[in-house]
């Protein structure tokens, strides 16, 4: 089965200053949709009037989190299924005018640790969706989450995307593939598709319950219950940010601009902060927290990139993309939103 209406994409560049209307009561599937991106872009989707339905498996540990969509549950379908099934994912494909594809496992420890997993989560589950597609709705369009971290170690600043990707771990190693799975669709098959590599994202519904997706995450929750947030190496390593809103309106700009399919953009922040700074501006917003400087573990330090910040360059010139919402702004958002919700993110 085809897509079952006619998209209104956009066929020539700039998107027109009503774009988002195009997302009224049109067909979207969110893989991954109750983890921190896929929820936040959920949300947003239903306010602009889609029908949208969200596939996840709930993996313990990966992120989803039905609280993420208490509020729209009644205005979604909600599929509890894992990507890497044929038959889920041949049915669900089905009908669907937009697929953002953020179904994934992130944790850069856990894919040294457990790399088969990451494999079939992040390769396999990807041509399953894409091979999917191709039976099943090949008018389809794909918009994959890509990550900063298959860059590696940058070679020069700030990265753009002719940078060479040279992966300092096993995740980054199979998102590349994942996303070159996307490209390669496009191209030979026609499933049309884009890729977003994605930076430090941070927001409201980001998984704090243990420490392994991003050091934010920690800095965050470390700071609201009083703790020592703990930085290895020197704390001077750069990184750019994105608030999770910021995050999605690329998303949501990308899904509707036709020019788009076949390429990959970074995603990027406007500040660029040392790791101490950052940490310092939560514990300033939480009013709470302190900081120290540790050594690396050794897990951690053979994969670590030292600094990293992004060109969005080619985004912006793609879809009028940019970050609005600063670092000092984004913070505050997120204390608040876990001062409100922090049971439903930590164990007791």
């Amino acid at each position: 089965m085809e897509s079952s209406s006619t998209f209104p994409f956009v066929t020539s560049p700039p998107l027109p200053a009503d774009w988002e209307q195009l997302y009224q009561n049109r067909s979207i599937l969110v893989t991954g949709g109750l983890g921190f991106i896929g929820s936040n872009l959920s949300l947003r989707l239903v306010e602009l009037g889609a029908r949208v339905t969200i596939v996840d498996s709930l993996i313990p540990d990966y992120g989803g989190n039905p609280w993420n969509v208490e509020k729209i549950k009644d205005r979604i379908n909600i599929n509890i299924a894992d990507v890497r099934d044929p038959h889920s994912i041949a049915r669900l494909v089905q009908g669907q005018d937009i697929i953002f594809n953020l179904a994934g496992q992130v944790s850069h420890i856990d894919s040294m640790r457990d790399p088969f997993t990451d494999l079939e989560i992040n390769c396999r589950s990807q041509l399953s969706i894409l091979e999917a597609c191709r039976n099943n709705n090949s008018n389809v369009k794909i918009i994959y989450a890509g990550t900063r971290q298959q860059y590696g170690k940058p070679q020069y600043l700030p990265v753009d995307e002719k940078h060479l990707v040279l992966p300092t771990d096993v995740n980054g190693i199979n998102k590349t593939a994942g996303e070159t799975y996307h490209i390669l669709y496009n191209n030979v098959h026609g499933i049309r598709a884009t890729s977003l590599r994605m930076t430090n994202t941070y927001g409201p519904r980001l998984l704090l319950k243990h420490n392994r997706q991003g050091f934010i995450s920690v800095f965050l929750r470390t700071a609201i219950e009083k703790g020592e947030i703990k930085i290895f190496g020197t704390g001077e390593q750069l990184r750019d940010l994105n608030y999770v809103d910021d995050a999605t309106d690329a998303f949501l700009r990308v899904g509707v601009a036709e020019w788009t399919n076949g390429e990959v953009y970074n995603l990027g922040g406007d500040e660029i902060l040392s790791v101490a700074a950052i940490a310092q501006k939560i514990i300033k917003t939480a009013g709470a927290g302190r900081l120290s400087i540790v050594p690396f573990p050794e897990e951690t330090r053979r994969i670590d990139i030292g600094s990293y910040y992004g060109s969005y360059q080619k985004l912006r010139e793609a879809v009028g993309w940019r970050p609005l919402i600063d670092a000092d702004e984004g913070f505050q958002r997120t204390v608040d939103y876990y001062r409100e919700n922090i049971s439903h993110y930590v164990e007791d």
